[in-house]
């Protein structure tokens, strides 16, 4: 785990799954950012600052280049991910990718920086992903399939061989998208869908079959 010194921005349940993945690795959470200032603090050993002044405040005392950071906001956020990502890598830290133990990803699949891999996760051969995607809890992606920046596939869901998901899209719990169909950037499939024909970016598509 490098770095060992790892931060959070993000302080809700995302941060919650995350943390014993990265400390199953060696890593240690430093701190917590959060926009909120009404959020109270996720964990009582770990402290919570606000917004880009307290992060501005708290790293007069860090070296960038120690600091690995996650950016710990599930989705429909995935571009606000991508926004902190870019952020934080031109301040000088480092996005740190993770990986359940239970997890599986294949040897020649494509990982962006700051991927999140929650236990039972899939991904297949020469599947190509973009930074901060989320894959949920028993999500599968299949052999094949490009998914841009930011996307987040939810617990339980399917995507089959060659699907194509655009940047910020959101695949909901338990939904699946058959093969070879490609969902536009900012749209979101329900929850339990079937996705059977190709989606335009920024719609949201439920039923079976989806529309």
């Amino acid at each position: 785990m490098k770095p060992k010194n790892v931060i959070f921005w993000g302080g809700t349940g995302q941060a919650k799954v995350v943390r014993p993945i990265i400390e199953a690795y060696g890593g240690k959470l430093v701190a917590v950012f959060d926009d909120n200032p009404k959020l109270p603090p996720p964990f009582p050993d770990v402290p919570l600052f606000y917004g880009k002044k307290g992060f501005e405040k708290w790293m007069k005392s860090h070296v960038p280049r120690r600091l690995g950071f996650c950016i710990t906001i599930g989705n429909p956020h995935g571009r606000v991910r991508v926004k902190f990502h870019n952020w934080l890598v031109g301040i000088g830290l480092t996005p740190v990718t993770v990986i359940h133990p239970t997890a599986f990803i294949a040897d020649n699949a494509v990982i962006g920086d700051g991927c999140q891999f929650m236990a039972g996760a899939s991904v297949g051969v020469q599947a190509q992903l973009g930074k901060e995607c989320i894959i949920n809890t028993n999500a599968s992606v299949d052999h094949e399939c490009v998914l841009g920046d930011g996307v987040g596939v939810a617990p339980g869901a399917t995507l089959c061989g060659e699907v194509k998901v655009g940047i910020n899209g959101w695949i909901g719990a338990g939904a699946t998208v058959l093969p070879r169909i490609t969902i536009g950037a900012d749209s979101i499939v329900g929850a339990g869908a079937v996705v059977i024909r190709d989606v335009p970016s920024d719609v949201t598509v439920v039923g079976v079959p989806a529309k």
